[in-house]
């Protein structure tokens, strides 16, 4: 077999986009209650139709709406849209975000209080529109990994009158992706990007010590959780293309883990039914590329190697001299170049400005052209 890449494509980014001022104020004032729903869906649209204008301008082959209607990367589909989820916030560091100075943020805690049950397509009109203003198999739409809620919450937060055999827990979520899926599927979407939050945590040892805190062995989750993406890749359509990003917390210029893949790597890539991965490799928490040698020849990898958590624009021999030590473990031909997370997975943003995310997507573009003759027209 040969690794795929249409897609994904040399030179992708992972979703978010740094929201436009303009928006985040309609966005506020329709939380005061001063705008309706359709005033703010008409400044989303707006403010859609001119990042997608942008994603072609600078070269890009795949389009995403930015994340504009979000809140949080998981709105899109965990804990925002099943009325059985409710959400609340700990202090216990193993679950906080820290950024390089120390400071920290809380994390959220999903709270399982009734079932799961899928509420209708979430995503169709989102993909609709974009679909409206390019070929909709450029559009790329990402949805949360199926493991985040069981991940921050563990067995404690997950209703045992609901779900006193956490199996049902598990097959309700598969269902209810599955459905996603196919609604998506139905209206022409042919590119999904899965944020897996959880798996590339677990060789954090603050991760596991929380963990472990609370009755959980990371060892046992890692398969646990391979077998339920596994479940859902298996329900995707034929036809529908899945790939997978790996987060270690996005949120500013936090994160929640330090770890590489070296644990997880055989897992991650021989165990799990993914094709293609958005890998981040932006700094030393991420580790080295050692692991990339458990990469199968039929799968592909996307390098992210440009950081969204600072403006400082990366040295362009430096990111080429990283492709070329990747290459070492897979092939030239099976490596793409993306940042190594979104721009802004909540509307805060990440501590990077409209200049330097412009000049960090640029400088993705331009390494994929140098690199391996990429052109968005060709892809």
């Amino acid at each position: 077999m040969t690794a795929p890449h249409d897609p994904p494509f040399r030179a992708e980014h992972i979703g978010s986009l740094l929201r436009p001022q303009a928006l985040l104020d309609v966005r506020a004032r329709h939380q005061d209650g001063k705008i309706d729903d359709d005033a703010l869906r008409a400044a989303e649209d707006a403010a859609i139709a001119e990042a997608v204008t942008y994603q072609k301008q600078i070269g890009l082959a795949s389009f995403t709406d930015g994340e504009f209607r979000r809140n949080t990367y998981s709105s899109s589909f965990t804990t925002d849209v099943f009325e059985g989820v409710k959400m609340g916030t700990t202090a216990d560091r193993s679950w906080s975000y820290a950024d390089a100075s120390g400071d920290t943020i809380e994390g959220r805690l999903p709270l399982v209080v009734a079932r799961l049950e899928w509420p209708g397509p979430v995503n169709v009109a989102n993909f609709e529109y974009l679909a409206g203003l390019v070929p909709a198999e450029r559009v790329k739409i990402t949805l949360p990994g199926p493991c985040y809620i069981h991940f921050r919450s563990g067995r404690d937060h997950i209703s045992p009158d609901v779900y006193p055999d956490l199996d049902a827990f598990w097959q309700d979520l598969a269902v209810a992706y599955g459905r996603e899926m196919q609604a998506l599927f139905d209206a022409g979407c042919r590119y999904i990007q899965l944020d897996e939050t959880s798996i590339a945590k677990l060789g954090d040892p603050k991760i596991r010590e929380g963990l472990a805190k609370r009755g959980d062995d990371w060892r046992g989750l890692l398969p646990a959780y391979t077998a339920v993406i596994n479940d859902i890749v298996g329900r995707a359509p034929k036809g529908m293309s899945v790939g997978m990003h790996l987060c270690r917390g996005n949120k500013s210029s936090h994160w929640q883990a330090e770890a590489g893949y070296d644990d997880i790597a055989k897992a991650l890539f021989r165990d799990l039914a993914i094709p293609y991965y958005f890998l981040e490799f932006d700094s030393p928490r991420a580790g080295t590329f050692e692991p990339l040698a458990e990469v199968p020849d039929d799968k592909t990898v996307v390098l992210g190697l440009v950081s969204t958590k600072t403006t400082e624009l990366e040295d362009r021999d430096a990111i080429l001299r990283r492709i070329e030590e990747a290459s070492k473990y897979v092939a030239l031909d099976r490596l793409a170049v993306s940042p190594q997370c979104g721009f802004a997975s909540s509307p805060i943003g990440n501590a990077s400005n409209f200049d330097s995310q412009d000049a960090k997507l640029r400088l993705v573009v331009d390494i994929a052209k140098e690199v391996w003759g990429y052109s968005p027209a060709a892809a």
